[in-house]
């Protein structure tokens, strides 16, 4: 670039128009654009976060493949037992990606106290079963211990302990529906040894963890026979291929089913972040965009002078055009840092101190989770910065239009 240029570059680089009429509109623009990618890195940051977590809660609850007999059209009620002893028990050789296979075995009951009753889910788990879910969660007592002959000891939830005015400790009165060989209701006592809050008020409202030896007793089955097997994966994204292989693995009699196609309605649901999360975008960066092309454009007009002088000592349209443009990638850079900045600074805050909350009945979480990662971020910068600039090129063309004699002749 000439001298003549590089003097330009640095009138406009510089300070020079901090108290000139373009300095509001400068100042809006950059504004525009760190208020743009602030929203957008909560957006993506909050969106992806309530995705995660509330796959993560069910698949705590339910595994992300559960696989039951045929006859079991209720996943909630295990009606027909499977025998544990299964090729694909304790684990899956010829499929990768698995974390854990571990067995199940689901009993409709309720629990009463002298006052109160309520109706529950009790899940019955092994030694084999994955505690690492409700250890997050577990916020009083310690989680059931399985080396015992027979474990009395349950793990309930915050919502249920709290209605029935119950604390750690307690013993707790649980009747059972009728079974196909007894006609009779079972009644059982069992010790509350924890207290969860998963958040997930689907689930905690219903929820009771314990020895899946309680309801192979209560169903008249032999050790060998459970309700069913989960399958925790490595990685969420993978879901539908690994249940394909594992429905090619298992026995003819035996249907295997992910928690997206349980629980469609949830996954549709939280689906719908990303159409909300890319709106939200599309619309800041239009937004920043076009508070860019004012500023450009008042920038340009400001020095229609500097353009003609320019001109007049031979600079070409195309030269004096990267000019104002690189000042306003200047711009935007710095629209983006403060955004990053600021935007990064939220979102760690509701990550260590959970100031937004919100109703665990709608969203299935106590507070907003977030969750982004270095790429995402990166994304957003370099997608700003190139839109944005893509947005300014059009407009700069009013240079090529700006007559050298006319605007040296009012200089």
């Amino acid at each position: 670039m000439n001298y003549e240029l590089f003097i330009a570059k640095r009138i406009i680089a510089g300070k020079k128009y901090k108290n000139s009429i373009s300095s509001p509109i400068i100042k809006i623009a950059i504004t525009a654009i760190a208020l743009g990618i602030i929203i957008m890195l909560i957006a993506v940051a909050t969106g992806s976060g309530l995705q995660y977590k509330i796959r993560d809660k069910m698949a705590g609850f339910k595994g992300h493949i559960q696989i039951v007999n045929y006859d079991n059209n209720n996943s909630d009620v295990s009606t027909t037992p499977i025998l544990k002893n299964q090729n694909f028990y304790p684990e899956f050789k010829g499929i990768s990606g698995i974390k854990n296979v571990q067995v199940f075995a689901n009993k409709v009951g309720i629990l009463r106290t002298d006052t109160d009753f309520e109706g529950i889910v009790f899940k019955g788990v092994s030694s084999d079963y994955d505690w690492t879910f409700f250890k997050e969660y577990l916020i009083e007592g310690t989680l059931p211990n399985f080396d015992k002959a027979r474990t009395k000891g349950v793990l309930l939830s915050e919502t249920i302990v709290n209605r029935l005015q119950l604390k750690l400790n307690d013993t707790i009165n649980a009747t059972f529906v009728k079974t196909a060989s007894s006609k009779i209701p079972s009644n059982r006592k069992y010790t509350i040894v924890g207290i969860y809050n998963s958040g997930f008020a689907q689930f905690d409202k219903s929820m009771m963890i314990g020895d899946i030896r309680e309801v192979q007793n209560l169903n008249k089955w032999s050790e060998n026979e459970v309700g069913g097997f989960e399958v925790l994966l490595d990685e969420f994204d993978a879901i539908a291929q690994k249940e394909n292989e594992i429905n090619s693995e298992i026995g003819i009699t035996l249907n295997s089913k992910s928690i997206t196609e349980t629980y469609p309605n949830v996954f549709d649901w939280i689906k719908l972040f990303d159409n909300n999360v890319w709106f939200i975008i599309a619309i800041m960066i239009f937004i920043a965009g076009i508070n860019m092309i004012t500023a450009l454009l008042v920038l340009i007009l400001e020095r229609v002078q500097m353009v003609g002088i320019l001109k007049a000592l031979g600079s070409n349209n195309t030269s004096i055009r990267k000019v104002f443009l690189y000042n306003a990638s200047y711009l935007i850079l710095k629209g983006l840092f403060w955004g990053n900045i600021i935007g990064l600074t939220i979102i760690f805050i509701q990550y260590y101190f959970k100031i937004i909350t919100l109703n665990p009945d709608t969203y299935y979480v106590t507070t907003m989770p977030v969750y982004i990662s270095f790429w995402a971020i990166l994304l957003l910068n370099i997608g700003t910065l190139l839109l944005c600039f893509l947005m300014l090129i059009i407009p700069s063309y009013i240079i090529t239009k700006i007559d050298p004699s006319k605007s040296i002749k009012f200089a």
